[in-house]
């Protein structure tokens, strides 16, 4: 029986304060967790703190399927918080600082992980400190050739700058960013932005990505409850996205992103990405929090789905 892939989210593990009260997160651990929901061996590279919350989010991962055996401890940080609130179902965020995933440190053991990996996930925020931001691009070219990198952007200001985008897409074999997003990227790399936010201009700004950086093989654009945009240099596709009732959309674009890892490592086609990729991230979207329980019905009942749509 061939060996699951395995899949590492590197950055910021956090609790996101709601007012219903605290939800663990943080994009590189979502798309964890998510990864190995999907079946892959997924490990989480981050750091917490000696702390409470940071021995809290140690048992509510232990049941989900993620590795957190790597995880590194910090004496003196604690563990991140991010305060959300939300208007009109979208959510805005406080994050506090320092937290102990702002000094993850290049370890021997994350090296030879990386080495192995066949895929990675990294975004923006966890490279808000110079130490992470170095410990992060060094594992990203640490991996194969035949590795996987998605740079899943997380423009949260006022932690990001042209020097984090500009380094991150040379290491990106995947960009994975947001609507929103798009004409600030583009603007922080000196590029003019197209005029608006059709679907056409979208497709545009994807081509320029491509063409400005040889190492990127796919851009990938999520628009909300329009779905979302693959494209590469031979072609693209666009998905509507399903209707949902959206409880909040905290996790659903890393919901998004794992699964068209899961599925590009399977050599899957644009169509069957867009499909996983909204499946998921509309159901993650449909529950509370990021990281929802997941019924084995539910699970077999998206894949049947993905499956179907091939």
């Amino acid at each position: 029986m061939k060996e699951p892939h395995l899949i590492l989210g590197i950055g910021e593990l956090l609790w996101d304060i709601l007012p219903e009260g605290p939800r663990l997160g943080g994009a590189p651990a979502n798309f964890g967790v998510m990864a190995g929901r999907l079946g892959n061996h997924s490990a989480i590279l981050s750091r917490i703190g000696r702390d409470d919350l940071g021995r809290e989010a140690v048992h509510r991962l232990d049941p989900l399927p993620a590795d957190t055996s790597y995880l590194q401890i910090d004496p003196a940080h604690e563990t991140g918080r991010v305060t959300v609130s939300f208007n009109d179902g979208q959510p805005a965020y406080t994050i506090h600082q320092p937290a102990a995933w702002d000094s993850m440190e290049l370890s021997d053991d994350w090296i030879k992980l990386a080495e192995r990996a066949d895929a990675i996930c990294f975004g923006s925020l966890a490279q808000r400190s110079i130490e992470s931001r170095q410990t992060i691009q060094t594992l990203a070219a640490q991996t194969s050739s035949r590795c996987i990198r998605i740079f899943d952007v997380n423009l949260r200001a006022p932690f990001y700058s042209s020097e984090i985008i500009q380094e991150s897409l040379e290491l990106a074999t995947v960009f994975k960013m947001n609507d929103a997003e798009v004409p600030l990227v583009l603007s922080l790399l000196g590029m003019p932005p197209e005029d608006d936010a059709t679907i056409e201009c979208l497709r545009k700004s994807a081509e320029r990505l491509l063409m400005e950086f040889p190492t990127l093989n796919l851009v990938a654009i999520t628009c909300g409850g329009l779905g979302s945009l693959l494209v590469t240099r031979e072609e693209w596709h666009q998905h509507p996205g399903f209707p949902v009732k959206v409880v909040d959309t905290i996790g659903a674009g890393d919901a998004f992103t794992a699964a068209i890892t899961h599925y590009l490592l399977r050599g899957a086609e644009l169509p069957v990405l867009n499909e996983a990729g909204n499946r998921w991230g509309s159901w993650v979207a449909s529950q509370s929090g990021a990281m929802p329980p997941l019924p084995e019905a539910t699970r077999a009942g998206i894949e049947t789905a993905i499956e179907q749509s091939a």
